[in-house]
């Protein structure tokens, strides 16, 4: 049993014109693979050779089929990113750092409808969170179940039309340009340390 406790209530919920304010991430890690499959999204070292494959943490839902990111709503008493790292903590049981700002994305609840948006509108600011750890037992372990999905997977399982973009146009065109980044920065750095000195090659 997780003695951590998840936040219930709306009492302190933020709204932005008519919207319930909401923060999630998309949770990812690396792993290890020498696979050759064109429906695995593999990224490679300097040399193009594949090194790592990057997954998705995803839980279930508990009104239904599919797979959902770990969201909820932003409250006055925090900041969006230490929301989002609630959400990730209570839902999904993991820590880890925030990344980056993969986009704002709205949606509309049929379960979220109060006086202060009537008909149900929200608005989510989404992360990626690279995850540090993986707590054995968390807040809603007795609700959800997780999931590493890789990308392909994790597409197919969205339950949302928005997650799904949140993960295709969001996360992994950030993750692409990050890797791009990465690469060049270690190319420049070995370049850097095989320039002769002195004039001696």
């Amino acid at each position: 049993m997780s003695e951590l406790v998840a936040r219930t209530g709306r009492h302190q919920q933020r709204y932005e014109a008519g919207r319930r304010l909401v923060a999630g991430c998309i949770p990812y890690k690396y792993t290890p693979s020498c696979v050759d499959d064109d429906d695995v999204d593999v990224d490679v070292d300097v040399d193009g050779s594949p090194t790592k494959v990057v997954q998705v943490l995803m839980i279930s839902s508990t009104s239904g089929p599919g797979l959902l990111f770990p969201k909820g709503g932003w409250e006055n008493d925090e900041t969006v990113e230490e929301a989002a790292l609630r959400e990730a903590l209570e839902e999904a049981g993991v820590r880890g750092d925030i990344m980056q700002f993969i986009g704002y994305y709205h949606f509309k609840s049929k379960t979220l409808k109060d006086e202060f948006s009537p008909e149900g509108l929200c608005k989510a600011s989404m992360y990626a969170l690279l995850v540090k750890e993986e707590l054995p037992s968390w807040p809603e372990q007795s609700t959800r179940q997780r999931s590493w999905l890789t990308i392909p997977e994790a597409v197919e399982s969205c339950r949302h039309p928005w997650m799904r973009e949140a993960l295709e146009e969001g996360f992994l065109k950030w993750h692409a340009d990050h890797m791009i980044t990465t690469s060049e920065s270690e190319e420049n750095r070995t370049g850097h340390l095989m320039q002769p000195r002195n004039g001696i090659d």
